[in-house]
């Protein structure tokens, strides 16, 4: 098991930053989202999020949603989430899983991380759970050597921010923008501010995310940030097409978002 953490610092030690990728666990299918994971993974990327979709992902996008739903019409389940996993922490890239509470609940706190940690994932991120309600499931995720990073908002207080900063074990991830997932032609410039004041808070690593899709971007994010997120404009290349294309176009973004991350921080 690689930690996210440690892959993040080992970026930043190569001038880099970090290059983080979110896919849909099941969309178009299982067997191609693990090869689009192996992609990510062979192109540089440090992390891999695993999206375990849900019937109600309120902090989604139209992209992602879109990708969830289909993935559980097609009958994706928890399972799948585990089989992805382990097939991508083979690749020695950290893997972790990001999913709405209600799914890891479900299914016990404890079932959950023991089957997380058995197939190589690293941690979880919760953007449902608020880190003045996660003590049951920090006790369960140090138990397992989960890591477990919590969202900051630009509206997020002062005094909420040094909770975040506390609470999270790996990294912070800063949401550059209010409202949902999904790609933009421009960055708010509340993302830099919120860095600033996420580190000021206490936090040490804090990737940004909402919002980036092409290597121009991640390389100005990567300049005050420890890592970048890509999430929709990923699945995107892998929607209403061949399987053989989208990948290709999958293999195409993220060598340029690798580019784009690569000496960001010299």
């Amino acid at each position: 098991m690689k930690k996210a953490s440690e892959a993040i610092r080992q970026a930043n030690e190569r001038s880099d930053a970090a290059i983080i990728g979110y896919l849909t666990t099941g969309y178009p299918d299982l067997e191609t989202s693990i090869e689009a994971g192996k992609v990510l993974a062979r192109a540089g990327f440090d992390v891999i999020e695993l999206g375990q979709p849900y019937s109600d992902p309120s902090m989604d996008g139209p992209t992602i949603q879109k990708a969830a739903g289909a993935a559980l019409a097609s009958g994706t389940v928890t399972a799948d989430t585990f089989t992805a996993c382990r097939a991508l922490a083979e690749e020695s890239v950290a893997v972790m899983v990001m999913t709405y509470y209600n799914l890891v609940y479900h299914m016990g706190l404890s079932n959950y991380a023991a089957a997380l940690a058995d197939a190589g994932g690293c941690g979880m991120i919760l953007p449902d759970l608020p880190p003045e309600e996660a003590a049951d499931w920090e006790k369960v995720a140090a138990a397992h050597g989960l890591e477990t990073t919590f969202l900051a908002a630009p509206s997020s207080p002062e005094h909420r921010l040094k909770k975040i900063a506390q609470s999270s074990t790996g990294w912070v991830y800063a949401a550059s923008t209010m409202g949902v997932t999904g790609a933009r032609t421009d960055i708010d410039a509340s993302a830099r501010g919120l860095v600033d004041r996420c580190r000021k808070a206490g936090a040490e690593l804090v990737n940004v995310g909402f919002g980036v899709s092409n290597g121009a971007q991640a390389r100005k994010i990567g300049q005050y940030a420890n890592g970048v997120i890509v999430g929709s404009a990923l699945i995107k290349t892998l929607m209403d097409k061949p399987k053989e294309q989208g990948l290709k176009d999958l293999e195409a973004l993220a060598n340029d978002l690798v580019a784009g991350v690569k000496g960001a921080r010299a």
